[in-house]
């Protein structure tokens, strides 16, 4: 299987919101996986040297603008360095269904859009960025998630709210109402 030639987005520190600087010419650089040919565009964390997979920004984008999805969850794949989408919840789930896919004994990211009416009777959305790293996950798991985080939440543009838990409590429908005022 041949190669194709990919453009690449390299997420630099900084505060300017054009964070993501096209690089051209890394072909020689690129290792080619069994995600490469689904891979159109990658973001990498260079903190972290951990790539964002296009997966992970157009569904937050479908999340985002066309509200297709309630939530998206993300793992880590270790072996590739890649932040893939773990699971998609579609426009009928709700919060439970999202606290209830996160795994006991394992980190993820997750974006869940919360939709809500204003005391002045408007409606009004949005996400938050949940970083779940339970008391049971591995410490490798909790330094990798803990050192990605700021790279993904700069790719995902438009999240309002974070939250970091380590147990159910801490991430309650309760939180999220709390920071949504």
């Amino acid at each position: 299987m041949a190669f194709q030639h990919h453009h690449l987005y390299l997420i630099t520190p900084s505060a300017t919101p054009s964070f993501a600087k096209p690089i051209h010419h890394l072909t020689n650089l690129l290792q080619p996986t069994h995600h490469s040919p689904t891979m159109a565009m990658a973001f990498k964390m260079a903190t972290t040297g951990m790539w964002v997979t296009d997966e992970c920004k157009n569904s937050f984008m479908e999340m985002k603008w066309k509200k297709v999805h309630r939530y998206i969850v993300f793992k880590i794949d270790e072996k590739s360095r890649l932040v893939t989408v773990d699971k998609v919840g579609g426009p009928g789930e709700g919060y439970n269904d999202l606290a209830a896919s996160l795994p006991d004994d394992d980190c993820r990211y997750a974006v869940f859009d919360f939709d809500f009416v204003t005391v002045d009777n408007c409606r009004k959305s949005k996400i938050f960025f949940i970083a779940w790293s339970p008391t049971a996950s591995r410490i490798r798991a909790k330094m990798l998630y803990a050192t990605s985080k700021d790279g993904l939440r700069r790719v995902l543009d438009g999240i309002h709210y974070e939250v970091q838990a380590t147990d159910p409590t801490e991430m309650g429908f309760d939180v999220i109402q709390d920071r949504a005022k």
